[in-house]
């Protein structure tokens, strides 16, 4: 059976199996989001799936169901997976087990899965079993389907996307603080969706003093709520912050104090307290990256004040920038990072865009730093 594999061709059985695992990446952290297509001999659609919730099926398993239910026998067939099928028992059992059992002929898989207990293990033991085996097509899209699981897999750290929403001069408040609303009703339910593919939403405590948000998802399709991490040095959250109101979540402190009887208080709300001081008495924020990397948080979604965002992106820890602009002109008032003040304009960091759409009346801009080598 020739192979139809060109991921940008519309009914190509790759091209579907991305956009399934487009749909799981509100859903499938800690996982990655991977979708899953079964084809026939004769080009006929015989399964397909995408990753389930954690603890739940994974895309290939999901496929096999499918094409159960619909009575159709997958002996000889192709399975076309945007993720090499996995070959541990983790939360679930071996994909690559579920693929040789069913007889599957052939599997095309877009990547080789970073994960140190799989990598490869999963695609030589399908070629043990007499599987056909090709890897590639689709490579680059998978993998930006899922940067933040490839980044804690290969860094030890998760991605890092900052958001901010400002005005054509970078402004995100004006001088009394007031910023709602800068950007567009359609630029914030945007911004809600990528809130609710990240592992975890970060804040500081500034923005926690001044603003008083809830930073949960409010769409009424979201799946689950993504952690709530807070960057608190002294402690000091208010125990009436609305940020206790949002249910379903984790929430994070962390701070620099190492006295176990200030922690006691939050622990009591639910909260985890982390004491990571650096040696100026704040919070060290690679060592919070590695943290929450090992806590499996594979994207962290920013949204914070320009002190924050500032120290985040000095220390170079930000991977993205997501930035509302709105068509507005405010003048005075808070920006996007504290940064600078520099001396020559080659101090200053570059950045290189990936995309800028219209939303509503705004315009969305994501932007990575220029140069940077990838992970």
């Amino acid at each position: 059976m020739p192979l139809n594999i060109a991921p940008d061709e519309p009914e190509s059985p790759m091209r579907q199996a991305l956009d399934l695992a487009a749909r799981a990446r509100a859903i499938s952290p800690p996982n990655p989001a991977v979708g899953c297509v079964i084809v026939g001999a004769n080009g006929q659609v015989l399964g397909q799936g995408h990753t389930q919730a954690v603890g739940q099926a994974h895309a290939e398993v999901m496929a096999l169901r499918d094409a159960l239910a619909h009575g159709h026998e997958v002996s000889g067939a192709t399975a076309y997976v945007t993720l090499e099928p996995c070959s541990h028992h983790g939360r679930t059992g071996p994909c690559c087990d579920a693929l040789i059992a069913a007889g599957i002929g052939r599997v095309v898989a877009s990547l080789e899965d970073p994960n140190p207990r799989v990598a490869g293990q999963g695609l030589d033991r399908l070629r043990a079993a007499g599987v056909e085996v090709l890897v590639g097509p689709g490579a680059e899209e998978a993998r930006e389907l899922n940067l933040g699981f490839f980044s804690r897999m290969v860094r030890g750290t998760p991605w890092v996307r900052l958001k901010a929403a400002s005005s054509l001069d970078g402004r995100t408040a004006l001088p009394n603080g007031v910023s709602q609303w800068i950007t567009s009703p359609e630029a914030r339910a945007d911004g809600h969706a990528w809130r609710a593919r990240a592992c975890a939403v970060l804040t500081g405590i500034g923005t926690v003093l001044e603003d008083d948000p809830r930073l949960d998802v409010r769409l009424p399709e979201a799946p689950r709520q993504p952690a709530l991490v807070v960057v608190d040095s002294r402690l000091e959250t208010p125990f009436t912050a609305r940020l206790w109101t949002a249910t379903g979540r984790t929430i994070r402190l962390y701070t620099a104090v190492q006295d176990a009887e200030r922690h006691r208080p939050y622990q009591a709300l639910g909260a985890e307290v982390m004491a990571l001081p650096d040696a100026r008495g704040k919070v060290d924020l690679a060592a919070m990256l590695r943290d929450l990397g090992r806590r499996e948080v594979n994207e962290v979604h920013v949204e914070a004040g320009h002190k924050l965002n500032g120290s985040l992106l000095r220390e170079g820890l930000v991977d993205e920038l997501l930035l509302y602009q709105a068509p507005l002109l405010l003048g005075e008032g808070a920006g996007i990072a504290a940064l600078g003040p520099y001396a020559e304009l080659a101090q200053a960091p570059r950045w290189q865009r990936l995309s800028v759409d219209p939303v509503g009346s705004d315009l969305r801009l994501r932007l990575r730093p220029a140069g940077r080598e990838r992970f």
